[in-house]
């Protein structure tokens, strides 16, 4: 019921010109477009979430744990390793949560609701609240 993602800038990757061609076929806008048009349709929460220091924050401690692109385990000095995209994922998801004011819950309990930010197409993330559905249609 809930997707989050970070709001990559596809015009800010293209500079990289070793990258550029993978990341225009990759067909990244298009994508999120379809994203955000499905969540719509569908009534499920899109979160967009800032990209930085998904990658490089540790999502046990917060430490911020410096790495190049080529380094793919996240190891802190907590203790904490995992696969680089993994802890990415969790920060992503934490900073969606956040944004929703219900950081936890949805780990927690995930049958939990009540009213929640989605993300509308074409739409600034602070002007959007609506509520949830209580009941599953899957049920």
């Amino acid at each position: 019921d809930l997707v989050a993602y970070e709001d990559l800038r596809v015009k800010n990757l293209v500079k990289n010109h070793c990258l550029a061609k993978s990341i225009n076929d990759a067909g990244w806008y298009q994508f999120r477009k379809w994203l955000e048009y499905f969540g719509v349709k569908l009534g499920r929460v899109t979160v967009a979430v800032n990209p930085a220091y998904t990658s490089q924050n540790c999502s046990s401690c917060g430490t911020t744990v410096k790495k190049s692109l080529s380094t793919r385990t996240h190891i802190c000095q907590c203790g904490f390793e995992l696969d680089r995209d993994w802890n990415a994922a969790i920060n992503i998801l934490n900073l969606a949560l956040g944004t929703m004011g219900h950081i936890g819950t949805w780990i927690l309990n995930p049958n939990a609701s009540g009213d929640l930010a989605s993300t509308l197409v074409g739409a600034i993330l602070p002007e959007q609240v609506e509520s949830v559905n209580e009941e599953s249609p899957h049920l």
